[in-house]
């Protein structure tokens, strides 16, 4: 993967600083819905009052090769995603802020730790990424690859930029009125719009900035295959139950990151509209 000398300045670096663990509550709560709204079903979730954050800023470039490649990934799909606004949606883009982070993290939806996995949070508009959960995609998920690591990224930019477009407060008001099975199925369609949304940025940026080099768009597949909800599934179960999916199957995920990686338009990306997902 070719990535420019662009870095984003929309890195907040909380790595190393711990915060103190209490009970459950409200704050896990609102965390454990709005995780399983935007990312799946979380690990274990706590909370606790808010904690001041120490003000960081982006990863020095050669002094932390993981936290700079978040940068310059995060640098690119802001300028894709400020012209696809600009040309295809005829607005400003928003660009949201990524939070990296050890172990646990406070955030407006309250307090998660890195069992989480990568999460948006559509309070604070801010995408959280523990970057341990990377080692975790290439052994435990067997995705490993710098393009299957920007794939991820672009993933959780998609969710910010459905609250842009105000795709999720949508779904999230259709869901407070469904059934649990209605309300997985919705999620699934939301994860799979983000799945091509993130394909959207794979088209805009090599055909801009010819970013994708050989055996990339296969790191990407394969680590969109890799983390369908019937392959987790019957990996830690034994078997799949379908009507308890949130993200939707490998093979669906594969199809609507191709979606969005063929098309390269937003509106190819209508995966609540879409009669076969």
């Amino acid at each position: 993967m070719r990535l420019g000398s662009e870095r984003s300045s929309n890195v907040e670096d909380r790595r190393g600083y711990g915060l103190p663990i209490a009970g459950g509550g409200v704050g896990a709560i609102v965390i454990a819905l709005l995780v399983l709204f935007f990312r799946g079903t979380p690990g274990e979730i706590t909370t606790n009052e808010p904690q001041g954050q120490p003000g960081a800023s982006a990863p020095a470039a050669g002094q932390d090769p993981t936290g700079d490649f978040v940068s310059a990934v995060l640098a690119d799909t802001e300028t894709t995603w400020h012209d696809i606004f600009r040309n295809e949606i005829g607005r400003d883009y928003e660009e949201p802020k990524l939070v990296l982070f050890s172990d646990v993290v406070q955030s407006s939806c309250g307090i998660a730790e890195g069992a989480t996995g990568p999460f948006y949070c559509p309070l604070d508009g801010k995408v959280y990424l523990d970057t341990s959960f990377f080692r975790e995609l290439d052994q435990r998920f067997g995705a490993p690859g710098d393009f299957a690591q920007a794939y991820v990224i672009a993933h959780e930019v998609g969710h910010h930029v459905q609250n842009l477009l105000g795709i999720s407060d949508q779904v999230q008001g259709a869901r407070g009125q469904s059934g649990r099975r209605q309300s997985n199925a919705l999620s699934v369609r939301t994860e799979l719009q983000a799945d091509c949304f993130a394909g959207v940025w794979a088209n805009h940026a090599d055909k801009m900035r010819h970013i994708l080099e050989q055996g990339d768009v296969e790191e990407g597949l394969n680590a969109a295959s890799a983390i369908g909800d019937d392959r987790l599934q019957r990996e830690t179960r034994g078997y799949a139950v379908p009507d308890s999916f949130t993200h939707g199957t490998s093979t669906q995920r594969v199809h609507w990151f191709r979606q969005g990686l063929q098309g390269g338009r937003v509106a190819d990306c209508d995966t609540f509209n879409a009669a076969d997902l």
